[in-house]
């Protein structure tokens, strides 16, 4: 028997063990430092949250991005059918469907969540908000890069569908319930089906996460009409009113 080889084996795969462990150390304290992040960016971005634990026990969007975290990575490394596998168990327990291939930085907050959707292609940026029923999605037509690209700081409304390999940037503010399909520039507001921005560079609105204080263009629109109306109105009264004057 060759010792020398039995003793250099076993010394191999002391440093394959040693290194595996420093490796899954190294991943389990970003793993936290990540959590801890987004822990902290619910309780800066939902007045609801209450606590640490009810974040941590409660809270389906952290659910949801931790298993993405686990999913993506296998994804990564080319395993994709555990990886999606992760991916439809998450979506089973929290009503949220993140695929794995989808890029997300840090601090996302998916506040209630159910009906959310992030499409394989999606990008994300840092310390963004979504709210419930919204879509990261593909229109059917595009291969390869074929859903969204959000900047950092993006707040995306309740319901609001964002489709397309177009690009969101900085700081914008999407409406709940607008449609968004082509890139809609940074520190811009935009509200309507389809999405049009409202604002560039504006005043910014008291409260970065209120969806109910947005500029209408549908109710401005309404209000001009109505405006326009009323002023017709008066002066058919006013020409009716000549006219009997002079019988």
């Amino acid at each position: 028997m060759d010792y020398e080889k039995l003793i250099d084996g076993a010394v191999m795969v002391g440093q394959a063990l040693r290194k595996t462990a420093k490796e899954l150390r190294r991943d389990t304290r970003e793993l936290l430092c990540e959590i801890q992040y987004d822990v902290e960016a619910f309780r800066q971005r939902d007045p609801a949250a209450t606590g640490t634990a009810e974040i941590l026990l409660l809270y389906s969007g952290l659910h949801a991005r931790t298993a993405h975290r686990l999913s993506h990575k296998l994804y990564k490394k080319g395993h994709t059918f555990s990886a999606r596998m992760i991916s439809q168990g998450a979506k089973f327990i929290t009503g949220i469907e993140i695929h794995p291939g989808a890029t997300i930085g840090r601090g996302l907050v998916i506040d209630h969540g159910t009906g959310v959707v992030i499409g394989e292609t999606a990008e994300i940026g840092d310390n963004c908000t979504i709210y419930q029923g919204v879509t990261l999605g593909g229109t059917g037509k595009n291969v390869g890069k074929r859903h969204p690209t959000l900047g950092n700081n993006v707040m995306i409304g309740a319901g609001a569908k964002v489709l397309g390999p177009l690009t969101i940037g900085d700081n914008v503010k999407i409406a709940a319930g607008a449609v968004a399909l082509h890139d809609i520039p940074c520190d811009s507001t935009a509200v309507g089906i389809p999405a049009r921005v409202v604002s560039v560079g504006g005043v910014r609105i008291a409260n970065d996460l209120d969806q109910i204080h947005i500029p209408d263009p549908i109710k401005e629109e309404i209000a001009a009409l109505r405006a326009e109306s009323d002023k017709l109105r008066r002066r058919i009264l006013k020409l009716e009113k000549n006219a009997k004057k002079e019988e």
